[in-house]
């Protein structure tokens, strides 16, 4: 599945305000090895090295569109990189003092078990943050789900979209951080955002949830779904004279290993 660095960024404030907010609650204060897990264009991986200035700074993403735009951050500031991986498969290195995830883990099947498997890796005083979508059950994601289950769509669309092991609850996170050993803090937020312009919740799935049916499709069946989709959308985020409101629910956790 290809990702658009360009579509991915818009909505920015949107999408960067729960990243500000997750690592807010990171206390570390002069970490030497800083991980970002699904780093995307590394916009926000940036904000790190402008945090820890003295810290080894690393993005890791599996998309090359994401890292060819992320590289140009790259260059121009020491101490920052970026390297292709597949989260499934990293682990911590001794040396590492923070990991953060921000809106990654739920592309990843499976990832509860492993943030155990981090975090029993991570070394006491090692903090690990991370934030993931907890709205799969909101109309933006229910209506894509039953337009692409309808008996039009399931033949090509059958198994495209996760949703019901996606993410955990925020309970689960902080039992998990709590069972490996550490101070653990977990809590969600949901945003009333205010979305501009005509079709703004169709924009704003096209950049993320919408990726794998468009990947799935070829181009004019891709839009064939895309406009049944966008009149669902408009009937269930009516847009009044001050935009579309789009509730965004987010699932936060910070842990802090002992020792």
């Amino acid at each position: 599945m290809k990702w658009d660095p360009a579509k991915y960024v818009e909505f920015g404030n949107h999408r960067d305000r729960p990243f500000f907010d997750l690592t807010s609650r990171i206390l570390a204060e002069d970490p030497r090895h800083v991980v970002d897990l699904g780093c995307g264009p590394g916009n926000l991986t940036e904000n790190l090295a402008t945090r820890w200035p003295g810290a080894a700074v690393v993005g890791l993403d599996s998309s090359a569109e994401m890292l060819a735009k992320a590289g140009l951050l790259a260059a121009a500031r020491p101490g920052l990189s970026f390297e292709r991986a597949d989260i499934a498969e990293w682990t911590p290195e001794v040396d590492t003092d923070v990991v953060v995830s921000n809106a990654a883990l739920q592309w990843v099947p499976g990832h509860l078990a492993m943030l155990a498997r981090w975090l029993e890796a991570l070394k006491p005083g090692a903090w690990f943050a991370l934030q993931v979508p907890g709205n799969f059950g909101a109309p933006s994601h229910a209506l894509m789900r039953e337009l692409a289950g309808s008996p039009e769509w399931s033949g090509r669309l059958s198994g495209v979209l996760r949703h019901d092991d996606a993410v955990g609850e925020p309970t689960d996170y902080l039992r998990i951080m709590l069972d490996a050993g550490c101070d653990a803090d977990a809590w969600e937020t949901t945003y009333q955002q205010l979305l501009p312009g005509p079709d703004p919740v169709l924009h704003w799935a096209r950049g993320t949830g919408l990726r794998p049916v468009l990947a799935a499709l070829p181009e004019g069946e891709a839009d064939a779904f895309e406009n049944q989709y966008a009149a669902m959308l408009r009937e269930a985020y009516p847009t009044d004279r001050h935009g579309t409101v789009f509730p965004f629910r987010r699932i936060f956790a910070v842990a802090r290993k002992r020792g």
